[in-house]
């Protein structure tokens, strides 16, 4: 395909491999897949590997969420080039209004919302992003100066289900020199976005120590934090035989006996517990500051569930939800 293939000395890494790692099984003949290509270099290698490896099978997505007033250019400038080279490509929009508070949370929550749901609509099962080994080195960095607990460290998953729709981030083990190497080497004309050099963005700061301290191995932090996300996955597993033999309905509650757990396993029961009750989803330092309440004789309350510990043998907890605030009646 013309642009697609870098130089002869150029060895392209398998894309097929590492997303079946990444998928955790080899991607089926008939399956379809989204690329998400910003314009940046390390989508734009992802689109590379990925042409390379499932030719006719690929679609880029790009999104515009008009924060920026280049967006659109930059959007445009993609599907021109793909254009040029034969690949399928879609400018997703975002609809509604302006996004004034977290705008890269949020942004980012809308972004996997549209492509999610371009994918549902297109058949296409797997979406793949460019996240790599620098991104996870800097979130693991980022989420160890928050005192996240083992879910957070596990950094950024290989994939995540988005309601039938598998997110798969083959890249976690390449740098980011490396895809560079690879967009320049295919033509591609990137684009950079302001939002990486931002000094109010956490990262930024991250990335600049990372680069500044060569004690601070990108590729070692990544790998831990792969090493981490797979305990988490063994701890998960656990929790779930955990619950079948140690949770029981009782009414609206849900009776938790958490006598002699690993004080990890009694934190994910909990927090599932106070999610099944009506809850929103807590962070980890939340759910262990209740655990560390009700662990001490005393109750609590979470994300609007009530939760206290049972007179009687053993260590039961009660969880349930908390009646809604009702406002006084003003009298006729």
């Amino acid at each position: 395909m013309p642009g697609l293939t870098p130089a002869p000395a150029f060895t392209l890494p398998d894309a097929a491999a590492l997303t079946a790692h990444a998928l955790g099984r080899p991607v089926r003949p008939d399956e379809r897949l989204a690329i998400a290509v910003s314009g940046g270099p390390d989508s734009l290698a992802l689109l590379t590997l990925a042409a390379a490896a499932f030719p006719g099978r690929i679609t880029a997505l790009t999104v515009d969420h008009g924060l920026r007033a280049a967006a659109a250019a930059e959007a445009a400038g993609v599907a021109a080039q793909c254009a040029a080279r034969g690949l399928p490509q879609v400018i997703l929009h975002r609809d509604g209004p302006p996004i004034r508070a977290n705008v890269q949370a949020a942004a980012r929550a809308a972004r996997y919302a549209l492509m999610a749901d371009w994918c549902r609509a297109h058949g296409h099962g797997l979406l793949l992003t460019a996240h790599h080994a620098d991104d996870q080195a800097e979130t693991l960095l980022m989420r160890l100066n928050r005192s996240s607990g083992g879910d957070g460290l596990a950094g950024i998953r290989a994939r995540r289900d988005l309601g039938g729709v598998l997110l798969v981030r083959p890249l976690l083990a390449l740098r980011r020199a490396e895809l560079g190497a690879i967009t320049a080497a295919a033509g591609w004309q990137s684009v950079d976005d302001p939002a990486n050099h931002d000094p109010r963005h956490d990262r930024t700061a991250v990335r600049a120590l990372l680069a500044a301290t060569p004690a601070l191995d990108a590729a070692a932090l990544a790998a831990a934090a792969a090493h981490l996300a797979a305990e988490a996955e063994a701890l998960a597993w656990a929790a779930d035989l955990a619950w079948r033999s140690r949770v029981e309905a009782a009414g609206p509650a849900l009776i938790l006996d958490v006598a002699g757990l690993p004080a990890a396993l009694v934190q994910r029961l909990l927090a599932r517990a106070v999610s099944q009750s009506g809850g929103a989803p807590a962070r980890g330092s939340a759910v262990a500051r209740l655990a560390a309440r009700l662990g001490a004789g005393q109750a609590g309350t979470l994300a609007g569930v009530r939760c206290r510990v049972l007179p009687g043998q053993g260590v039961r907890w009660q969880v349930i939800a908390a009646p809604a605030h009702r406002v006084p009646q003003k009298k006729p």
